[in-house]
């Protein structure tokens, strides 16, 4: 639903596929192999698109911009027939570089920490211990040995969805990381270590402990051999 993530989503991807990085200030490339088993390699090729990406989209949310100020149809009038004012010419220009560098490398810290919406989004998230959240089953840890990390790979806020929910806390709850590591489980026919959790399970994300139901389920079980 929000815009400006769907362009930090498109640039990712491109970035990735130009650089084996999602982002400029990613420290190494990420690994190959996908999540379904197929391999990506970086191509410099994709940095012509993911300029002409970061270029496009800028200068469309420069131009939506300046229809907030100005009557649309005499934007776009004057856009199609080359007569655009001096003022019209310099805020579409000045737009167009301050959005491409925010595109281009500081995307994440905007969905981060400058967008109002996900911020308060993020603290009444944070005040319920029993709101949605991303849960890890924390049995099967050992099933991770053979994967290489998947789920924080594809996470488009560069988090680490295996963590506690207070170390999350700008986590946009998209989906991507359980997504990924679906594929990786479905390829021996397992299901997938991350899923939604809400309510009493919901707690263990935030607190590291066990719910009541997970205590009640341990305490019915017969003692194994020592």
């Amino acid at each position: 639903m929000c815009p400006h993530f769907s362009v930090v989503e498109v640039i990712n991807r491109l970035m990735l596929r130009a650089s084996g990085k999602p982002s400029i200030w990613e420290r190494k490339t990420l690994p190959e192999k996908q999540p379904d088993g197929s391999k990506l390699k970086p191509d410099p090729v994709y940095w012509i698109p993911t300029a002409v990406a970061i270029i496009g989209f800028a200068f469309l949310w420069a131009l939506t911009l300046l229809t907030y100020l100005l009557p649309p149809g005499e934007i776009y009038s004057n856009l199609f027939t080359g007569n655009l004012t001096r003022n019209q010419s310099i805020f579409l220009g000045v737009g167009t570089l301050l959005l491409s560098i925010e595109f281009g490398f500081a995307r994440h810290l905007f969905c981060r920490f400058g967008c109002a919406v996900g911020l308060f989004q993020s603290l009444a998230w944070m005040a319920n211990d029993k709101a949605m959240v991303v849960g890890f089953d924390i049995q099967r840890a050992t099933d991770c040995n053979s994967c290489n990390n998947a789920c924080d790979n594809a996470c488009p806020m560069r988090l680490r969805p295996r963590t506690l929910k207070r170390k999350m806390f700008t986590c946009t709850e998209c989906g991507e990381c359980i997504s990924a590591c679906t594929k990786v489980e479905d390829r021996d026919h397992k299901q997938s270590l991350l899923r939604w959790v809400e309510g009493e399970d919901a707690k263990v994300v935030v607190t590291g402990r066990s719910s009541d139901s997970q205590r009640e389920g341990q305490a019915g079980k017969p003692a194994g051999r020592r």
